[in-house]
């Protein structure tokens, strides 16, 4: 291996078993584990059809993303196509939103981390534990893309085998009795507390902000594509099983806790998946969700890392970031943008110290926007590359958006529907000031240090570089 390579060039270590397993548990964390709480008690049942409208909307974006990511496996994704395909300046508000909208998940991350270790040490300060996660996470992120493929993959397998087991054992309660004397549940608690829509149309859209950020992480298999070892096979794949994953782990999880509970219980007596194994008779089962939930957020926070380093890297190789941050480790990875995003994840850990009560509504709020931003940049970025193909390219697409541009423009206006849907709440509200803030502050930097007139020449070619490059070329 050549010095260049040690220093300059990612490296592809992550197979398909790793990246199957982080696009399946990558749309399963605190989103769902945490958030489905106090969506349900906006929507009441009615949250299913949020999901299930939110999960075919993430699944088209996945499609656009998968229609250039397969043509193009760069490790900057969405920030490089939101540069060759709209602008450099969109290049680059994609890739530091991206990065800081991780940098706000992964604070709530840490700081769920603290919350659930309380269960087992009572007393112990939060920020130590936090503080503990985040030295933890950054060490398996520095030590070699498959160490963190590795850690990904079991995180990821916790996850799933915790929901299929609850779902299978809920469905023995619901339609043979299990845990209940014989007697089967049955579905009728999915309408006989105040119907299907107890809260009317406006609870059911009040709460696409918390089902938007459950989702939030599915677009990070675009990010792996530059270090993984066959993006054509693997990226497809992950991508094709997106919304059927949402239909098992999502809606089918909480079909089974509505039919089990009625809705207007849950949340009130700890996590509806705690409920739910206590209701079934699982000794410990407290203890037991406690530890996946736990899992969950460190794998977050894991994902979190990787993406904000990669973003940094990528950052950097377009001149728009510390020059410092393109080098790579001997082992790799960008070392020096992820030691950088690990320090900056540090001020989560203040802001729970400050504003405890606050942190989740705020930092979930912000993060939905600053998705809400790279969802669109996607979607944008694959209507504008379409534009540029003639219609024998077209027809030779390796992987294709379905019903393009329709599905894109049907997609686009949802998400505008959910950043309108931010501003009717006062907990969410803050997401529409601090969000647009630090997009103005990134367009200030972008002039002031003049990245607008060394991007001029790469604006000029970037058509013709965003179809027919190399992907071997841009690691």
């Amino acid at each position: 291996m050549s010095k260049k390579t040690q220093t300059n060039e990612l490296q592809r270590g992550l197979e398909q078993r790793h990246i199957t397993l982080m696009s399946l548990g990558a749309a399963i964390g605190v989103g769902l584990f945490l958030g489905s709480a106090s969506a349900i008690k906006l929507a009441g049942p009615g949250i299913l059809l949020a999901y299930a409208l939110g999960g075919l909307i993430i699944f088209f974006i996945m499609r656009a993303l998968g229609e250039m990511a397969i043509e193009n496996p760069v490790a900057g994704s969405f920030s490089r196509y939101a540069r060759n395909h709209i602008s450099p300046l969109f290049g680059y508000l994609t890739g530091w939103n991206y990065w800081f909208l991780w940098i706000i998940t992964c604070m709530a991350e840490i700081t769920a981390v603290g919350i659930y270790m309380e269960y087992w040490f009572p007393g112990t300060p939060r920020w130590l534990w936090a503080l503990g996660a985040l030295v933890l996470m950054s060490a398996i992120n520095l030590i070699a893309v498959k160490a963190y493929g590795e850690f990904e993959f079991w995180f990821a397998l916790i996850k799933i085998v915790t929901i299929i087991g609850m779902i299978v054992i809920g469905a023995g309660m619901i339609f043979f009795g299990l845990g209940n004397g014989g007697i089967a549940v049955g579905f009728s608690n999915l309408w006989s507390h105040g119907g299907f829509l107890p809260n009317g149309v406006t609870g059911l859209l009040l709460s696409f902000q918390m089902v938007m950020f459950a989702y939030l992480g599915v677009e990070m298999i675009g990010v792996t594509a530059g270090e993984a070892q066959n993006p054509e096979k693997t990226l497809a794949k992950a991508i094709d099983t997106v919304f059927w994953r949402i239909l098992i782990f999502y809606i089918g999880a909480l079909v089974v806790i509505m039919s089990i509970y009625p809705w207007d219980e849950i949340g009130k007596a700890g996590s509806p998946f705690v409920m739910t194994f206590e209701k079934i008779g699982i000794p410990g089962a407290a203890g037991i969700i406690n530890f996946v939930v736990l899992t969950a957020a460190l794998s977050s926070c894991n994902s979190g890392i990787f993406s904000t380093g990669r973003m940094l890297f990528n950052l950097a190789q377009q001149g728009e970031a510390p020059d410092s941050f393109r080098k790579v480790s001997k082992t790799g990875v960008p070392g020096k943008a992820i030691v950088v995003s690990a320090v900056a994840l540090l001020i989560g850990v203040i802001l729970n110290y400050i504003v405890p009560e606050k942190v989740f509504a705020w930092v979930t709020s912000i993060a939905t926007f600053g998705a809400v931003w790279t969802w669109a940049m996607i979607l944008i970025s694959q209507m504008r590359y379409r534009k540029k193909l003639s219609p024998d390219q077209v027809r030779n697409l390796k992987y294709k958006m379905p019903l393009a541009p329709y599905t894109s423009y049907i997609s686009l206006a949802f998400l505008l529907l959910v950043i309108v849907l931010l501003g009717f709440s006062e907990d969410t509200r803050v997401a529409l000031i601090v969000g647009p803030i630090w997009l103005i502050a990134l367009v200030v930097v972008y002039y002031s240090r003049g990245y607008h007139r060394k991007n001029a020449l790469s604006e000029k070619n970037s058509d013709s570089a965003g179809i027919n490059i190399n992907p071997q070329s841009e690691l």
